[in-house]
């Protein structure tokens, strides 16, 4: 039985939920299955260095989303290596559907990250019609593929993202500010819809009540007039003693295990993976009711989940984790269990194997 040919695309492999899910699928896809291929379609990034050796790469450097001879050279691309499914992340939907188009004609299957869904509904309807399979990172946005976009719901699929185990290489102790007992974790790039502005107003609070609690705030910024922003929101509330800003780390999961408390403010999410990740490192968890988010944590089982835009009630589940080792460690280790069960990287990669055969002999 010849191999599916298999690309994925992926605008960037910057540092972030979409590239990473992209890169760990990459990596997980059976060979002797799948010809895998991963296209970065403007630019590499530290993400990069993490793709595994034996997967085909493609790197098309494209100056504007239509740019005609990255698309020809995708094309030829797709032509030679004989790719029977474009597996797109995100905004590269548009690029696939161009290449679609033409000979081969190869089977576009949509991974949706977004968060929010108020996007622009004709624009991704006349961007999705006649796509093999959607796939969602929570039941809302599936159900949006459905409702707004008016596609079949046999072509629709919700596929939580995984997370992979911490390599041992991180085994050691990271040098953090804060002490044992008082350090946050945030770890999301600066982003609007991560909503770090909530995060900081809850944080005055925190310091209030415990002036040696200390913020970590782990991930890069796609926006500098929102890192402006953060960091002109720690200056005028005088936390600079309890807020780090340490950007993009390699060493997150030692970081991780030597935090107290991991925490999510968004105002919208898909499945964001570091819930998973701060389930790996059995961490106890905030995170606010939006997107995936009460599913991970196992409807308030395995974390506490709060409002979004609400410093207050973001404040107070914080301080009362700080204030309750019991309970950090009752919650962590329920964390850990929940996610090892649920997001482990062989049952969603099954089903995304199942989804390519769909796919791949549909007429």
């Amino acid at each position: 039985m010849s191999k599916v040919g298999v690309m994925h695309l992926i605008d960037t492999l910057e540092v972030g939920g979409a590239e990473r899910v992209a890169v760990n699928l990459v990596n997980q896809l059976p060979r002797d299955r799948f010809d895998v291929t991963l296209c970065s379609t403007r630019r590499d990034g530290p993400l990069a260095a993490q793709v595994a050796q034996d997967v085909n790469r493609l790197r098309l450097s494209r100056r504007h989303r239509f740019d005609s001879s990255a698309v020809r050279r995708l094309l030829q691309f797709v032509r030679e290596r004989n790719i029977r499914i474009l597996h797109a992340h995100g905004s590269s939907l548009f690029l696939a559907r161009l290449v679609a188009s033409a000979p081969p004609f190869p089977r576009i299957v949509w991974h949706d990250h977004y968060g929010p869904m108020d996007r622009p509904v004709w624009l991704y309807r006349l961007a999705t019609h006649g796509v093999a399979a959607v796939l969602s990172v929570n039941a809302s946005l599936a159900e949006w593929a459905r409702r707004k976009l008016q596609i079949r719901a046999e072509r629709v699929w919700y596929v939580p993202n995984f997370v992979l185990p911490a390599e041992s290489a991180f085994a050691g102790k990271p040098d953090l500010p804060g002490i044992p007992g008082s350090r946050i974790a945030c770890v999301a790039n600066l982003r609007p819809e991560k909503d770090h502005l909530n995060l900081l107003r809850a944080m005055q609070m925190i310091a209030r009540q415990m002036p040696a609690a200390h913020l970590l705030l782990l991930g890069g910024g796609s926006s500098a007039e929102y890192v402006a922003r953060v960091r002109e929101e720690i200056a005028l509330n005088d936390l600079g003693a309890n807020v780090t800003m340490l950007g993009i780390r390699d060493d997150v999961p030692s970081i991780l295990r030597s935090c107290d408390v991991g925490v999510i403010s968004s105002y919208s999410e898909g499945l964001p993976l570091s819930l998973l990740e701060y389930g790996t490192a059995g961490l106890a968890t905030v995170a606010t009711s939006v997107g995936q988010c009460p599913e991970v944590l196992d409807g308030g089982r395995a974390g506490i989940l709060v409002p979004p835009k609400s410093p207050e009630s973001l404040a107070h589940a914080i301080l009362f984790l700080l204030n309750s080792p019991q309970k950090r460690t009752t919650l962590g280790r329920r964390l850990e269990e929940h996610v090892r069960a649920t997001y482990n990287p062989e049952s969603i990669t099954d089903q995304i194997c199942c989804i390519y055969d769909t796919v791949a002999h549909s007429e």
